[in-house]
């Protein structure tokens, strides 16, 4: 469905009263198009209608003109770094952003990340920047190695060679 069906939709829930609708449908918007500002905004605008400032905070975060008691909420209900990346839910490099203040916020909380982990993160891998990645964290492989094969490929026969015994073994019982 176009963003613009969708942005209808949620128009309609809200005079209908469905804010729990309307906040589903712009969650899964934002989700899709994380770049678009306006979207968060609108999203802010329903987490106000529940007087919830941290999530309001959360999706204006990236504007300029954001209030102030919002945006000092959600630092404290995500007190961390890792937590604020994982909330700001952004995906691709701060550059996409929609304005320099906005890449600017991005790359802030990014580097106070990495600062805390003495390593680079990157928005696309949660895995580098989660509450739980310290120094255990390994860089993905290559997806395929000839060893990585093998390896496959061993267990594929090995999981056969146990069935075929196994129904044998089961069909034995019954001569």
């Amino acid at each position: 469905m176009p963003v613009s069906n969708t942005l209808a939709c949620v128009d309609a829930d809200l005079a209908a009263g469905r804010v729990p609708m309307a906040r589903q449908r712009l969650r899964g918007l934002v989700s899709s198009y994380p770049y678009d500002l306006t979207l968060r905004r609108r999203l802010a605008e329903v987490y106000r209608l529940y007087g919830d400032a941290a999530e309001a905070g959360r999706w204006t975060y990236l504007e300029e003109d954001r209030d102030a008691d919002e945006t000092t909420a959600f630092e404290e209900r995500y007190g961390s770094p890792a937590r604020r990346m994982k909330a700001l839910a952004w995906r691709g490099p701060e550059a996409l952003a929609a304005t320099a203040f906005a890449e600017e916020r991005l790359v802030a909380v990014r580097t106070a990340r990495a600062e805390e982990l003495g390593r680079p993160v990157d928005w696309d891998d949660p895995a580098s920047y989660d509450e739980d990645a310290d120094e255990e964290y390994e860089a993905p492989d290559e997806p395929w190695t000839v060893a990585g094969v093998l390896a496959a490929t061993g267990c594929a026969v090995g999981a056969i060679a146990f069935v075929t015994v196994w129904v044998l073994g089961v069909v034995s019982l019954f001569d």
